[in-house]
C-alpha cells in the first residue's frame, strides 16, 4: 500500500516551556518618559523525541533598555511544539523544523511576549512578521547549517513599542 509512504506532518502540542520577565530597574524606570530601545533575538532548536516525533522550539528574547544603559526590561520565551513528521528525506527535517515549524510556532510567542510585557506594566510590544525562510539561507550562507539538531540565533527585524 502506496499510503504508508505518504509524508505526514501534524502538530501534537504546542506550550510554553520557559518564560521569564525581569524589570530590575521597578519601580524608578516607571518615572522615564524616554521611549527605549527594543532589541529582538529568535533563536530556533529543533530535536528528534520519538519515532518520527520532533521538538521544536522558538525562543524570543526582547530587551528594552533606555539611551544610558539602563534595563527596563527583560523578557524570554520558549514556545515549544511536538511535531510529527514522517517520511519526507532527511535532508528536508532541518528546513521543515526551522521554518515550518517555527513559522506555526511564532503568532504563539508572539502573543506570550506580548501579555508579559503588558502585565510587567509596560505598553505591549508587538513582534513583527518574520521571515523565518530568510534567516534559515542566511544561517545557511554563514555555515552554520550542520544537522537538524543545529539551532539559528538572529537579530529580528526593529520592532517598535506600541
Amino acid at each position: 500500500m502506496a499510503e504508508n509512504n505518504q509524508p505526514v506532518f501534524t502538530i501534537e502540542k504546542l506550550y510554553v516551556k520557559d518564560l521569564s520577565v525581569e524589570v530590575p530597574n521597578a519601580p524608578q524606570v516607571f518615572l522615564e518618559r524616554e521611549t527605549p530601545q527594543i532589541n529582538v533575538q529568535l533563536r530556533t532548536d529543533g530535536k528528534q523525541v520519538g519515532e518520527g516525533v520532533f521538538e521544536v522550539m522558538l525562543t524570543v528574547t526582547v530587551a528594552a533598555k533606555l539611551a544610558e544603559e539602563k534595563n527596563v526590561f527583560l523578557v524570554e520565551v520558549s514556545q515549544g511544539g511536538l511535531f510529527q513528521i514522517r517520511n519526507v528525506p532527511e535532508t528536508d527535517l532541518e528546513p521543515i523544523m526551522m521554518i515550518g515549524c517555527a513559522n506555526i510556532l511564532f503568532p504563539y510567542a508572539r502573543e506570550t511576549v506580548s501579555d508579559a510585557v503588558t502585565r510587567a506594566g509596560f505598553q505591549p510590544v508587538l513582534l513583527t512578521p518574520v521571515n523565518f525562510e530568510a534567516l534559515y539561507q542566511a544561517r545557511k550562507n554563514q555555515g552554520q547549517g550542520d544537522g537538524a539538531a543545529g539551532g539559528a540565533e538572529q537579530p529580528a527585524p526593529e520592532t517598535p513599542v506600541q
